[in-house]
């Protein structure tokens, strides 16, 4: 099933839907100011926002500002 997405909330939801073994877990970033996810789960969310563009379900410009 092909489903276009346009705006951030759908693209998380998706992603989370598509990989729920992916851990959620968050850790301090480099700076220690903020949190991010833990290495293999941001790689797998950029891989999945590139493979999405690529085939043209969101825009270039969603792509570019999508976060996790």
């Amino acid at each position: 099933m092909t489903y276009t997405y346009t705006n951030q909330q759908q693209l998380r939801a998706a992603f989370w839907g598509e990989h729920p073994t992916l851990q959620r877990r968050t850790i301090p970033n480099y700076s220690g100011n903020g949190r991010m996810h833990v290495t293999d789960t941001r790689c797998a969310f950029c891989d999945w926002i590139d493979s999405l563009q690529r085939s043209g379900q969101i825009s270039e410009a969603l792509a570019q500002r999508a976060t996790l």
